[in-house]
Formats: C-alpha cells, sequence, structure tokens
C-alpha cells in the first residue's frame, strides 16, 4: 500500500511572563517541537481515535492512521 504523509499544522501560544512558560521557551525549538507533538498525541489521540476507525470503516481505498 502506498503512503502519503500529510500534516495538520498547529500553534500554541505561551504567556512569556508565567514562570512555567519562561522554563519551556528556555529549551531549544527542536526539544520544544517534539515536547508539544508528543504532549497533543497523547492527549488528542484517544478523543479522535473513534472518528479515526469510524471513517477508516467503510475504507475501501484509504485507511487514515497516524504516523509515529
Amino acid at each position: 500500500m502506498k503512503k502519503v504523509e500529510h500534516c495538520l499544522k498547529f500553534v500554541t501560544e505561551f504567556d512569556e511572563t508565567h514562570p512555567t512558560a519562561q522554563h519551556f521557551l528556555r529549551l531549544d525549538e527542536a526539544s520544544q517541537v517534539a515536547m508539544l507533538e508528543s504532549m497533543l498525541k497523547d492527549l488528542v489521540m484517544p478523543a479522535i481515535q473513534p472518528t479515526i476507525d469510524e471513517l477508516n470503516a467503510n475504507g475501501s481505498y484509504a485507511i487514515l492512521k497516524v504516523a509515529n
């Protein structure tokens, strides 16, 4: 089966005056992105998995999956 990878872009806004945000923003950009993507995947996937399963139930030519 041929795979086509596509992406949704999310933006997280931080309040630079908040101590936790200040700590996070001191990380390098690659670490910030990895952490946010991991958290988003862990929090959002359980909520949308039933919808993905429903979309795929009648999938005769394409199946939607979350890339690791």
